[in-house]
């Protein structure tokens, strides 16, 4: 009998090109699919750090006023002088950090001088005072002439609708802030519910100051604050940089115009910028210094919206689409409207 020879077959199980590349594009799709999923989760995780930090800030504020029975002022101006350094006084970041567990730095620093000089201070970023979405909060600030580097903030505390200080006459605007201010809880007549206590900005905003406005009217549009922004003498694209600094246009916020509003002003370089507007530094020149309106939008990173904390501590976003008569409301203390919130 003739044993049969078996012959192995030199083909080998495995994938053809075809199939390898039906494979690679399967994949491909079911990334494309998962990613804006694994973003939109990425961006959530962010917003509730966000809203973690504004609670943080509310009950800073909650717990100042309990200890001095008042709540910071934005700044302290010295209405006894007519000529100013640029940088005189801590706003309200720098005077709640003992209620932030930063007693240890609290320590080294000293209110009743300017920040300008005060190396612990140095490149130092607060956290707490930075909203993980904003790409601008991790850039440091140089401003020069051996002052300290700074990080930005995205929280602005809430200088009212429009009108902020003068210097003349002591008298402030019609929020929760301003210089000198030093207000209590029984001065908040619309209710600590009702009464923003800060809301969201960004780092990096460009601004005009030092001129105008116009008129003393609160503008109704975008196009009304840029014809204002038009009649200051400087340009700036540092907005919200100086964490430490009390004046509205780094630490602060209005209702003038409602959040995320486009204010784009054309500069005479020809390049366009959304803008905040501030008419006079507040304290700068003492009491021989302008009146101060200011148009600072609430901005944010978050679409569509911006995350804000009330006086009673709670934490709400508002949508780009409010009501302007709502939302500057929200920006008054004592004009006895009433609002019904979410």
């Amino acid at each position: 009998m003739i044993p049969r020879l078996r012959f192995q077959s030199d083909r080998r199980n495995g994938f053809t090109l075809v199939e390898l590349l039906v494979v690679i594009a399967i994949i491909g799709t079911l990334v494309g699919l998962l990613l804006p999923a694994v973003q939109a989760a990425r961006e959530a995780a962010r917003r509730m750090q966000c809203q973690n930090h504004l609670k943080q800030i509310s009950l800073a504020c909650q717990n100042y006023e309990s200890a001095y029975k008042k709540f910071p002022a934005s700044s302290v101006v010295n209405r006894a002088v007519i000529s100013t350094g640029n940088n005189g006084s801590w706003g309200v970041h720098g005077r709640i950090l003992p209620f932030h567990e930063q007693g240890s730095l609290y320590e080294k620093i000293d209110l009743s001088l300017a920040w300008d000089h005060q190396d612990a201070i140095d490149n130092l970023k607060m956290e707490v005072y930075a909203c993980p979405s904003d790409p601008g909060s991790d850039q440091v600030r140089n401003p020069g002439k051996g002052r300290p580097l700074l990080y930005p903030t995205n929280y602005g505390f809430n200088f009212g609708t429009w009108y902020v200080y003068d210097p003349t006459t002591n008298r402030g605007g019609d929020g929760m802030f301003f210089p000198n201010s030093f207000l209590r809880y029984r001065d908040c007549l619309d209710g600590t519910s009702s009464t923003l206590l800060a809301a969201e900005v960004k780092a990096w905003t460009p601004y005009l100051r030092n001129g105008g406005p116009a008129n003393a009217t609160c503008p109704e549009n975008a196009q009304e604050v840029i014809t204002n922004a038009a009649l200051a003498s400087q340009f700036k694209n540092t907005g919200h940089t100086e964490w430490p600094d009390g004046r509205v246009h780094h630490t602060g916020i209005t209702t003038t115009l409602p959040p995320n509003t486009e204010t784009i002003y054309t500069h005479p370089n020809g390049n366009t910028y959304d803008i905040d507007f501030n008419s006079w530094q507040e304290g700068k020149n003492g009491i021989a210094g302008n009146p101060t309106y200011a148009s600072i939008n609430a901005r944010s990173h978050h679409l569509g919206m911006v995350q804000v904390t009330f006086l009673d501590g709670s934490v709400s976003s508002i949508t780009d689409s409010i009501d302007l008569k709502l939302w500057r409301a929200m920006g008054t203390r004592a004009n006895h409207e009433l609002i019904q919130r979410d």
